[in-house]
């Protein structure tokens, strides 16, 4: 029987019994009594055994518990024994210090003493080797062993150290200076001859032996000497060369390059920082070209046309940015262990003979910019022509743009983006005008310009149809402008946008000065990477481009306003296209409408004005201008139909973003906003009846019957207006109401009307108001 599970924590007297006797009924059914008698006996032996067991524990406790006691007794009086003789130890102890004290200190001055007088008796070693190695140094001389006469010199050097405070110091400083001088003058030859064959052994014992005298500097000087005159030698035969100074500095960057790889290579092996020996090689080198790259450049864009100059420097700075981007990427590696102030010395060198020009950006690009837009034509003699180069030239100009911000991000990584933008205007500008000026140009080919005449009544609709084209243009210019915006930005924060620090404030310019000595302190800083014409020639233009830069990043790139002038230009020609257009369906109307003023004056007076004035309303017709004007009008809706039917974005923009003239009276219902062909319909039919009154009003003076006449007109137009699903204008219905009414009604008719118009007609009509 297992009893090992009364001692589980989750003992359950219920289970171990069921346990129990589940088995009994499996195997034995009948038999639940006899083994529940079994299983008492068994548990009452089992208690048994343990009280058996527990009582021995407890009587083997019990006699163990004395000895116990005595064993801690014991153990703490040894610990107060221990106890006691620490104390007197530490009293011992504290007595030996007391009595020693005043011995130690005997000793100490001792001690003192004796390194003193060690001193001394080195000095006076030292004074005694300086008079020995003085005596022998012209027979170390004869010998012309540079290590040995380096050795005296050194010691002779050591010696002197000790000799600080004697009075002829100065005159054995001058002394030894002189020698020093001297043992430079005799290996000067050997120093020119090693550094030109690049021998190693004897390149290392020179600069063991400069070391050991101090004129490591000095050693540096010859070997830069060396190097730089052979580099400066080459370039003077490829300056005095056919090829052109972009082939000429390629060839020379190259040969730097290599020079840079094999120096390096050369030098690690000499030098203790190789990188900084071959880095101020370099840079001597840049410096003491002849003819000078400041002087090349000049020379090359004063040569060059005036168109090519801008793309000359490109090509120039494309040139020495592609060596100074090798130098880097083989600077990398160990850009830690140069100098970095030597590295931005050598970029400076490298990059400053372009900050001038670069400094100029933006007037060589608005200079380049003109002479380009200036070549491309907008005028022809036939108004087909110059509508076909109004359309092409869109191309053209944001061909132009976009060369323009390219150039920029390549002459100057972005940073003259103030000078690229002032460009651009000046761009926009100039093409405005020109498009501007041709637009004239077609309104006098057109003969919009002239004044009205009685000319035979002709459609015409290709002034319309071309100037539907240069609305069109216009909206394509109009959303190009917007693209192109868009793209300016994001090409800006995307190249120039590193300069902009985190910390920036425009209403702080010390966050500039602290952002920049925090960039200078990193640890990773890399001088290829910092190099910033802008922020060293001139700090106010770099300011403006931090506030540039500041208004793109917080306004983000959807509501750029970079070219808010340009934009509101070209809104303003578009506004021009629209009234060209708007001129050129109305022409045909005018010169119809100029019949109006010269009507009839008066009849002959007598039986048929008395006549005319029985005569009904309905028994006149229409006269031929007016029934022209209708029909004029009635075609309108099909020559509009393409700025409904016809799917043109630019159109559709150009359209919505141009206003016409004689928009609806106030009041009315503006459905027609919402279609641009009802606009366009609106406005020409608003723009005919209000030219109607103030013809009408023109009038010197009317006969009865040219009054009914003219009522009758009126009447046809406002019943074409009808047809047009148009309301007839408030003048229109007021002078045809005074017209229609009868002489002696008129004051009752004039009540409700304005009182100028009313005594205008009355004036025309010769009545008495």
């Amino acid at each position: 029987m297992d009893f090992s599970r009364f001692l589980d924590d989750d003992f359950d007297v219920k289970d171990w019994v069921n346990g129990a006797f589940t088995v009994v009924q499996k195997d034995a059914p009948g038999k639940a009594d006899s083994h529940a008698a079994t299983l008492v006996m068994k548990l009452q032996l089992f208690i048994q055994e343990v009280n058996n067991s527990i009582e021995e524990s407890s009587n083997q406790a019990l006699q163990n518990m004395p000895r116990v006691l005595r064993d801690v007794e014991a153990l703490k009086q040894e610990a107060s024994f221990l106890k006691e003789q620490m104390v007197l130890v530490k009293e011992d102890i504290k007595k030996f210090e007391q009595d020693t004290v005043q011995s130690m200190q005997v000793l100490v001055e001792i001690d003192q003493v004796k390194g003193r007088m060690q001193l001394a008796a080195e000095a006076l070693q030292e004074a005694d080797k300086w008079s020995t190695l003085s005596a022998d140094i012209e027979e170390t001389f004869k010998t012309q062993d540079f290590a040995v006469i380096s050795s005296k010199l050194t010691s002779m050097q050591t010696s002197l150290a000790m000799l600080v405070d004697t009075p002829d110091y100065s005159e054995k400083c001058v002394h030894l200076e002189a020698l020093k001088n001297r043992l430079e003058a005799l290996a000067s030859p050997q120093i020119v001859a090693t550094f030109n064959s690049m021998s190693m052994d004897q390149a290392k014992l020179f600069v063991k032996v400069f070391t050991e005298i101090d004129r490591m500097p000095q050693l540096l000087a010859y070997y830069y000497k060396c190097h730089k005159g052979q580099l400066v030698s080459m370039w003077q035969d490829l300056s005095q060369s056919e090829l052109s100074l972009n082939q000429q500095l390629s060839e020379f960057y190259d040969t730097l390059l290599s020079s840079w790889h094999s120096q390096l290579q050369w030098s690690s092996q000499v030098f203790k920082n190789p990188y900084e020996v071959v880095t101020v090689l370099l840079i001597q080198t840049l410096g003491a070209m002849v003819p000078s790259i400041p002087v090349c450049l000049s020379s090359a864009v004063e040569r060059a046309a005036q168109e090519q100059r801008l793309d000359t420097l490109l090509e120039l700075h494309h040139t020495a940015s592609a060596f100074g981007q090798s130098l880097e990427a083989a600077m990398a590696p160990h850009l830690g262990e140069n100098n970095l102030l030597k590295v931005n010395e050598l970029v400076c060198a490298l990059y400053d003979p372009y900050k001038p020009y670069q400094l100029l950006y933006g007037d060589l690009e608005e200079r380049h910019l003109l002479i380009q837009i200036s070549a491309v034509p907008l005028e022809h003699g036939e108004v087909i022509d110059c509508v076909e180069e109004l359309s092409h030239s869109v191309g053209k100009l944001f061909g132009l743009a976009g060369a323009a911000v390219d150039r920029c991000v390549k002459l100057t990584d972005g940073l003259a983006v103030c000078g690229l933008l002032k460009a651009l205007k000046a761009l926009f500008t100039k093409y405005v005008s020109d498009f501007s000026t041709t637009l004239q140009s077609i309104r006098k080919k057109c003969k919009l310009e002239e004044a009205p005449s009685a000319s035979a009544f002709q459609e015409d609709w290709t002034a319309f149809q071309n100037s539907v084209r240069i609305i069109a243009t216009c909206g394509e210019l109009l959303r190009q402008c917007g693209a192109f915006e868009q793209q300016l930005s994001n090409k800006i924060l995307g190249t120039a946008g590193k300069y902009l620090s985190e910390s920036y404030s425009p209403r702080s310019l010390a966050g500039i000065q602290e952002a920049s000595a925090t960039e200078r302190k990193s640890t990773t800083r890399n001088p290829w990477q910092e190099y910033n014409y802008l922020q060293r020639g001139n700090m106010t233009e770099y300011n403006s481009l931090m506030e540039v830069l500041y208004s793109l990043k917080e306004k983000a790139t959807g509501n750029s306003s970079l070219l808010t002038e340009p934009r509101a230009a070209l809104a303003r020609l578009n506004q021009q296209a629209n009234q060209l257009a708007f001129d050129s369906v109305f022409l045909q109307i005018k010169h119809q409408l100029c019949l109006v003023s010269k009507m009839e004056r008066q009849e002959a007076p007598g039986l048929g004005e008395s006549y005319t004035d029985d005569l009904p309303t309905f028994s006149l017709s229409p006269q031929e201008y007016i029934t022209n004007i209708g029909q004029y009008l009635m075609s309108l809706p099909l020559h509009l139909e393409p700025f409904v039917t016809q799917e043109d974005p630019a159109l559709e923009m150009a359209l919505h973003a141009g206003k016409l003239p004689f928009p609806p009276e106030q009041g009315d219902d503006l459905p027609e906003l919402d279609n641009t062909a009802d606009y366009w319909l609106g406005s020409i039919a608003r723009a005919t009846m209000q030219t109607y009154c103030d013809a009408i009003l023109l009038i010197p003076q009317l006969s009865a019957r040219s009054t009914k006449q003219l009522a009758t007109d009126i009447d046809y137009l406002s019943n074409v207006m009808d047809a047009l699903g148009l309301q007839p204008t408030r003048s229109l219905q007021h002078i045809a109401a005074l017209l229609r009414a009868k002489p002696e009604d008129y004051r009752q008719a004039a009540k409700l009307l304005p009182r100028r118009l009313a005594a205008t007609v009355a004036a025309v009509r010769c009545i008495d108001y």
